[in-house]
């Protein structure tokens, strides 16, 4: 964990004060004891302070807020779902033959760890009035995707088409002056929530497949390479 710097968080510099006087009034400790104890307390402090803060919420747009808050549940919801399965995995697939299905799954599993961060991340780009989505940003934005489409085939290619088509939306919204960051979170969503779809979908497949046959699990491979492309539009999204 990366330290904090405290001097940020006046609460946190208020307690290692407090705790600094005490330690040399009170307890008489020197200061060569003193002094790192309350520096050490305040930045221990200070860090569950910056966690809070860059969870925070803070748009001028309430029905914006009301949406990223709303995908941040979803997206805590979904690493939950990850952690059980990857429980469930590991109990299931012991054999030599699925372990290359079982690494596929854990790879799938740490990228929607990864989510709730960078919904945060979305949410800290998008706070404030002069947070608006440029055309210009949008535009690099689709232009990107639909790069990565035409190199793309099968599921990839369709999912690549579908955040075309929303971010070809935002781009109109933006180019009409309009609020396209609620659109943004939007298309997040419709990804968070399709991914739980396929999570779901692969634990079913999961606990009814014939775990010995290669072409069940070839299928079931091809569901975590699903949820992997989901996720890496989801990069493309927030970049």
């Amino acid at each position: 964990m990366k330290l904090v710097n405290p001097l940020h968080f006046p609460l946190a510099v208020l307690a290692g004060g407090i705790v600094l006087v005490a330690g040399v009034r009170l307890i008489q400790l020197p200061s060569y004891i003193a002094i790192p104890g309350a520096a050490a307390i305040a930045t221990g402090l200070a860090i569950p302070f910056k966690q809070k803060a860059s969870q925070a919420v803070n748009i001028d747009n309430p029905a914006l807020a009301r949406e990223i808050r709303s995908v941040k549940q979803q997206s805590q919801l979904l690493v939950t779902k990850a952690t059980e399965l990857r429980t469930e995995a590991q109990q299931i697939l012991t054999s030599t033959t699925q372990l290359e299905l079982f690494a596929a799954i854990e790879y799938a599993c740490d990228r929607i760890f990864e989510l709730p961060d960078k919904v945060n991340r979305l949410a800290q780009k998008l706070q404030g009035a002069d947070s608006l989505l440029s055309p210009e940003e949008l535009s690099r934005q689709l232009n990107e995707v639909q790069a990565k489409a035409k190199n793309s085939s099968g599921v990839a290619k369709q999912q690549l088409n579908q955040l075309s088509n929303s971010l070809e939306n935002n781009l109109r919204l933006a180019q009409q002056g309009q609020d396209a960051r609620q659109a943004q979170v939007v298309s997040l969503a419709t990804l968070v929530t399709e991914s739980a779809g396929v999570l779901q979908q692969f634990q079913n497949r999961l606990r009814t497949s014939d775990l010995n046959n290669s072409a069940e699990l070839n299928e079931l491979k091809t569901l975590t390479d699903e949820l992997k492309g989901m996720q890496d539009n989801v990069d493309l999204l927030i970049t």
